[in-house]
């Protein structure tokens, strides 16, 4: 099993409630399946650049326009993609390591999104629709939020946003792990909280490596 992990928090580990559901999830998945391989991409050791004019029309004019071959520049301005889009399309499972800000992702993991959802990348831009490139049978969502949000809440941009987007190109088998009330001016239960997204990621690993023993 190949895991694709996407880790947009900028914190240390020992101060990223995220990262440490990540921490989690890997030493569950080890003690359950240890025949795995991770890909860790840190968005903040290496941080996606934004879609520049160059590097849109490398993406959509092939697919706008018969006949149209990106030009070398407009290839360079894709390099990232590409490389990023390989790590997604060789993976299996992607784990996604984020806080919520300002009720949405971090603008880093948007502009990831924006570079690896493109066609040529991850998807083949098809009339029917798009026909995706990539293995991903599962997706892990390990969440930390300051605030607190039921099921569906209009307010929370960051799952629905993800979902969308990766629904887009055929992965609907999302499961999250979200850690909220985690700022203890407005919350005296952020641990107890923590704990109950503790548990949660520990259910996903061993669901996950059940997963695994299939493929």
């Amino acid at each position: 099993m190949n895991i694709l992990h996407i880790c947009a928090n900028p914190k240390p580990t020992e101060e990223s409630v995220s990262k440490q559901l990540a921490a989690s999830f890997f030493i569950t998945l080890a003690n359950e399946f240890p025949d795995y391989t991770v890909e860790n991409v840190d968005l903040y050791q290496a941080p996606p650049p934004f879609i520049s004019y160059d590097a849109w029309r490398g993406f959509y004019l092939p697919v706008q326009v018969d006949g149209y071959h990106a030009t070398d520049k407009e290839m360079a301005a894709t390099n990232y993609a590409r490389k990023q889009g390989k790590l997604f399309n060789a993976a299996d499972v992607l784990v996604l390591t984020t806080p919520m800000w300002n009720y949405n992702m971090p603008a880093i993991l948007k502009a990831w999104f924006d570079q690896v959802i493109a066609p040529g990348i991850t998807y083949e831009a098809e009339k029917s629709g798009p026909k995706p490139l990539h293995s991903i049978k599962k997706v892990v969502l390990l969440v930390a939020s300051g605030g607190t949000y039921k099921e569906d809440d209009p307010s929370d941009a960051l799952t629905r946003g993800i979902a969308s987007a990766l629904k887009f190109i055929g992965i609907t088998d999302i499961s999250v792990a979200w850690a909220d009330g985690q700022n203890p001016m407005y919350f005296d239960n952020c641990e107890t909280r923590k704990q109950m997204a503790l548990e949660a990621v520990q259910e996903i690993a061993e669901e996950v490596a059940e997963m695994a023993a299939e493929f």
